[in-house]
């Protein structure tokens, strides 16, 4: 039962994604126009300490107009290591440069509209290098003990699939 998609075109395009249209055909031989999106490649990464708890960041989202804890992530520059992106979007983001960063998962956080792929990165350690370069992308950056998480995405505490996925993995690896 597979789709085939015949050709693209793009309708819109910006630095961060682009809009195309594909015609598909279906495993019957009909065919059919499909809208998706092309995303760039997102970097996630996080450090548990000896103490167990997990760095995450407090944000709001304006699009869904919702506060929750996040994981410091961003797009992976064109040329640019993933785990390399990792370890820089968490230092901008939070002001702690992660240990040598392990690969935790990767997610397709919406596979029948976008191309999108989250890759998440963890260490045991970080080092704190001073006060965040991107202090507008969080409220507040906190360690929070990672025995919580599983509670706290119950409560939806931790709304982004993603993080909630990376998140209780971790906890599972080091709990489990």
């Amino acid at each position: 039962m597979q789709w085939t998609n015949l050709s693209e075109q793009t309708v819109y395009r910006n630095r961060w994604f682009r809009v195309n249209l594909a015609d598909v055909e279906l495993p019957d031989g009909r065919h059919l126009d499909h809208f998706l999106i092309r995303l760039r490649p997102v970097a996630v990464a996080t450090a548990v300490n000896a103490a167990g708890e997990v760095l995450l960041l407090w944000r709001h989202r304006f699009i869904t107009d919702s506060w929750g804890w996040e994981l410091p992530a961003g797009v992976v520059e064109d040329g640019e290591d993933i785990a390399t992106a990792a370890a820089r979007e968490m230092e901008e983001e939070t002001g702690w440069r992660p240990g040598p960063l392990r690969h935790l998962l990767t997610v397709e956080p919406s596979n029948g509209l976008s191309d999108a792929r989250h890759h998440l990165y963890w260490s045991d350690r970080a080092t704190y290098t001073g006060h965040p370069e991107d202090d507008f992308e969080s409220s507040r950056r906190e360690w929070v003990p990672l025995k919580l998480v599983p509670d706290m995405i119950a409560r939806g505490e931790i709304p982004a699939a993603a993080m909630a996925a990376g998140l209780l993995l971790l906890w599972t690896q080091l709990y489990g």
